[in-house]
């Protein structure tokens, strides 16, 4: 009898030595408990949000525009839309990918004269759309038009029309002439005279009535950006994929 009892004791000492130890719970997360009793915490993930990104001001951002704007037919409060035609980047990571969207509006229209005054168009850009759709407020002005026969004064960006004086003497001379060709024709040397002044006044009439060139920029016309105050990116949402909650 007291062999089975001592041999019932010694089989419940072995018996509770094999079962594992009963998991164990704590606020800073799960524990697995391996067989050799070993407490290994799980990772868990750094709750610090990466920093914002500074794109600092006067930073210059190629446009491409997605609609034509030109002085005669443009209002005060009429839509931009363009598009980044190449990436921005910063320590060696695209921070502003190609093909983001920029909003901006017409501000100021001003036609050309009929003798003097060149046609003027001032824009700004107001907005910066992701391709996710991740959306930045910003203030941006135009700083150039590439490849186009305006220029761009001031600080606000207003874009000025090419001068009209060449296309006005050239208009005046060639109604001379012709008036010339026509005097010859009809009375000789005499007719000539008369009628290169008459040729003369027809083509300043013209001028006098004919508005100088207009501001034009057609879609795909090029527009250079450059921002007038610094922008902060969230690192996380420039880089969230599209459609992803």
């Amino acid at each position: 009898m007291r062999a089975i009892v001592v041999f019932l004791a010694a089989t419940l000492c072995v018996g509770a030595q094999v079962l594992p130890a009963p998991a164990q719970t704590s606020q800073d997360g799960p524990h697995l408990i391996p067989r050799n009793g070993v407490v290994v915490t799980e990772p868990k993930d750094d709750p610090t949000p990466a920093p914002m990104i500074t794109v600092p001001s006067g930073t210059k951002i190629p446009l491409t525009l997605k609609q034509g704007i030109n002085t005669k037919s443009a209002r005060p409060g009429d839509p931009v839309y363009a598009q980044t035609a190449f990436p921005i980047t910063q320590n060696n990571r695209i921070v502003i990918p190609a093909g983001t969207f920029v909003q901006g509006e017409v501000r100021r229209v001003v036609r050309p004269g009929h003798v003097k005054g060149r046609a003027e168009l001032q824009m700004n850009f107001t907005s910066m759309i992701f391709p996710n759709g991740y959306t930045v407020m910003l203030p941006g002005a135009v700083q150039n038009t590439p490849g186009s026969d305006n220029s761009v004064k001031g600080k606000e960006g207003t874009i000025e029309g090419p001068g009209g004086k060449g296309k006005d003497a050239a208009t005046v001379a060639t109604t001379t002439v012709t008036g010339a060709g026509i005097g010859a024709i009809a009375s000789g040397g005499k007719g000539a005279g008369i009628g290169a002044g008459v040729g003369g006044v027809l083509g300043l009439a013209t001028v006098l009535l004919t508005r100088g060139p207009e501001v034009q920029l057609g879609t795909g016309a090029s527009v250079e950006m450059v921002l007038e105050s610094n922008i902060e990116l969230d690192p996380a949402k420039i880089h969230k994929p599209v459609n992803s909650d």
